[in-house]
């Protein structure tokens, strides 16, 4: 079976490519209808990111989860917590292949996704949007998880 040649391929891990079906609308999209990882490799299961901190007591003390109200800083402070992972692991932004965005209110996904677009760049990984009733915990907005594909090389 031949495959058509990918739209873009990460700069980071040439192993996962951008699958574009209609290149000329990549303007329009915020996230890749699809991605391929080429190669076997390694796959990092990013757990939940909400603007809690990371590393916080279970059950919950509310006082460790005084979020901002915004839903941009809701999101910048888990795409932040992220980042500390995949810095951990020697990764980047484009090294991931899957984001799932999770809502409490569908009209907060612009400023979500505007937030990530200052994150991800050009970079469009494979991306599914819910929105869902609550969070884990009383005003978080946002919860963000991800799947990293890892370079063979590092």
């Amino acid at each position: 079976m031949t495959r058509r040649p990918a739209f873009a391929t990460s700069p980071s891990n040439p192993d996962i490519k951008e699958i574009q079906t209609n290149p000329e609308r990549k303007v329009d999209m915020p996230y890749a209808p699809a991605i391929r990882v080429e190669s076997p490799c390694g796959l990092l299961f990013i757990s939940g990111s909400t603007p809690s901190p990371l590393y916080h007591k279970h059950p919950h003390v509310l006082a460790e989860h005084d979020h901002p109200n915004s839903i941009v800083d809701q999101t910048r402070r888990a795409m932040d917590t992220i980042k500390t992972i995949l810095d951990h692991e020697g990764l980047t932004w484009t090294d991931i292949v899957k984001v799932t965005k999770y809502l409490t209110d569908i009209r907060d996904q612009d400023g979500m996704v505007a937030v990530l677009k200052e994150y991800f760049g050009d970079w469009t990984p494979a991306s599914t949007t819910i929105c869902i009733n609550q969070l884990s915990t009383p005003g978080a907005r946002v919860e963000l998880d991800m799947i990293a594909a890892l370079p063979r090389d590092r």
